[in-house]
């Protein structure tokens, strides 16, 4: 009896410590699971809209940020805004825009300069109300602040430092996203999915279908696609006939970094090749704030022979894009033949693997910080650029938390949905109907170039800058922010819109992924709404529904 007494004891234990295991376990995974009627998974501006777009409507909205810090470009760098018409930006876009007004109308926002100096550069404008006005022109961690005023307003829960499972984290069910996982183990569940990243991960990992590269000019009907050899827009190709090998005129010396080897392809093909990418570095000549340009680690001249060459042949226009932004700061770009651009250094990156593009990213840092550092100590350099030069640092109170680099990299262009709709140039230049618009876009076709190569003069040249200026404002169709219906039900991608390469060089200015957030989240709950797929929702409920948060639809 005791034996048996003793087994039955055994057995119990065995159970209820199995039970306690189980129980947390499940304990744990309830701890990691997380449901709302929209997931969003991206930090960028686009998202914040989205968010803030889904919470007003009175549904439950959770972002998913892979990034620590809100806004994406917007507040990475990028506060020189390309606007091109302001009258076609509405609703929340316009919103951000009248936030900084508000910010910079204050004379506290004036630290290091007096608003009376700077003047009324990119402000000012006035809003279709006539009262609401606008400012264009921004310091990174003002454009940061205002969307952290945003998320805190809307009470927006917010998940950062959350990277997606590309590999095995979507799941689906009957063509919908039940839940997605993230690498540190939660779970997100929603009704409605948005993918508001820059490169697409979400739509990619979802199987829905998309492409990296340029078509071809017959893909699409199209004339400025495709490789672009021979066109010369702008000001980022090379003017004199500048030498791409070591020894000047000696191919069997070997080529000076940054030169491709290999044939640029014929006109108009198409390609897996996409256009740069850069920081977008915010800079001072404020002795009181500047930093001087660091040197890294792994610096090699060699890297910047080219730009030598450049500054032989006479050119000089090295600071023309040192847009000036408040407090005696910048947002510089790229400019001229050889610049911030690390041409063909990105073409893995829009499919790359996180470690991968983390690798990528520090190329091209390093690439630009010792750019920088090259024009402004190197005695090789014209003297009266490189002391001008050295005049200039990073600002010391910007990007405090990553040495005072943006935390953002320019991600010009990466995956593009191929959805319901595609857009085109042809919607760009005005010269077809868009179905279902729900919001605009007026900037010009805007790529920068895609490759460095040697002519067959034997030169060097760039390749697939373009600068095309549409007729005035087109229309942006809903059919390019969904994925086709067999694909995938519940996802909306306002980001990496369903477009060809050359329409996206105008479509990818941050104003306007912001109205396409905010349209998303419109449909987005709409289709919660009526319990159908984001493709059935009817486009007469949603026009007025954006046309009511003063999206600007049409001209």
């Amino acid at each position: 009896m005791n034996l048996i007494l003793r087994y039955f004891k055994g057995v119990l234990l065995i159970l209820t410590a199995g039970m306690i295991i189980w129980g947390c376990q499940s304990a744990k995974q309830a701890e990691n699971e997380f449901s709302a009627d929209v997931i969003i998974y991206g930090g960028t501006s686009s998202s914040v809209m989205a968010a803030v777009e889904v919470a007003q409507a009175g549904k439950s909205v959770i972002v998913v940020s892979p990034d620590k810090h809100l806004g994406g470009l917007t507040s990475g760098g990028l506060g020189y805004t390309d606007t091109g018409d302001k009258s076609t930006i509405g609703g929340l876009s316009r919103e951000f825009y009248h936030r900084v007004w508000l910010h910079y109308n204050d004379s506290s926002a004036w630290i290091w300069q007096k608003h009376s100096e700077y003047g009324n550069k990119g402000q000012g404008t006035v809003a279709m109300d006539g009262e609401n006005r606008t400012m264009w022109i921004f310091e990174p961690h003002v454009a940061e602040q205002v969307f952290e005023d945003f998320a805190k307003e809307n009470k927006l829960t917010i998940y950062r430092d959350e990277w997606l499972n590309r590999e095995k984290g979507v799941e689906k069910d009957n063509g919908k996203i039940t839940a997605f996982k993230t690498l540190s183990g939660k779970t997100f569940k929603g009704k409605i999915f948005i993918d508001a990243t820059y490169e697409g991960d979400l739509m990619a990992a979802a199987g829905v279908s998309n492409h990296v590269g340029r078509e071809s000019t017959s893909t699409y009907g199209e004339e400025w696609n495709g490789v672009q050899t021979g066109v010369l827009h702008h000001q980022h190709w090379f003017r004199a006939k500048i030498s791409p090998y070591k020894i000047p005129g000696d191919p069997s010396g070997g080529l000076v970094t940054g030169v491709s080897a290999e044939a640029p392809g014929e006109y108009g093909a198409a390609d897996d090749k996409i256009q740069a990418y850069c920081f977008r570095m915010c800079m001072t000549n404020h002795p009181e704030n500047r930093v001087p340009f660091p040197k890294p680690d792994n610096y090699n001249a060699d890297n910047y022979e080219l730009l030598l060459r450049v500054f032989e042949s006479g050119r000089k226009d090295w600071f023309n894009k040192f847009d000036a932004i408040p407090n005696k700061k910048t947002d510089t770009n790229n400019h001229g033949p050889f610049s911030s651009d690390y041409i063909g250094m990105n073409y893995e990156y829009p499919e790359a693997g996180y470690e991968k593009r983390k690798e990528i990213n520090q190329q091209h840092k390093d690439y630009q910080m010792g750019l920088l550092w090259f024009v402004a100590n190197d005695p090789r350099v014209p003297e009266d650029i490189r002391t001008q030069m050295a005049s200039w640092g990073l600002a010391k109170d910007e990007f405090t938390e990553s040495g005072n680099w943006p935390h953002q990299i320019y991600v010009r262009e990466a995956r593009r949905l191929i959805g319901e709709y595609v857009t085109t140039e042809n919607d760009v230049l005005l010269k077809r109907e868009v179905p279902r618009p729900v919001g605009m876009g007026s900037y010009a076709m805007d790529s920068h170039n895609v490759q460095r190569y040697i002519t067959p003069e034997g030169y060097v040249q760039n390749e697939g800058d373009i600068g095309v200026s549409p007729p005035g404002p087109y229309s942006i169709s809903y059919g390019s922010i969904i994925p086709q219906k067999t694909e995938c039900q519940n996802l909306l991608v306002p980001v990496c819109v369903s477009s060809s390469h050359i329409a996206f060089g105008s479509i990818r200015m941050e104003p306007v992924f912001m109205i396409l957030g905010q349209s998303a989240a419109v449909a987005a709950c709409m289709a919660i709404d009526k319990d159908v797929a984001v493709q059935d929702i009817d486009y007469s409920d949603l026009e007025k529904e954006l046309v009511n948060r003063k999206q600007i639809l049409t001209r």
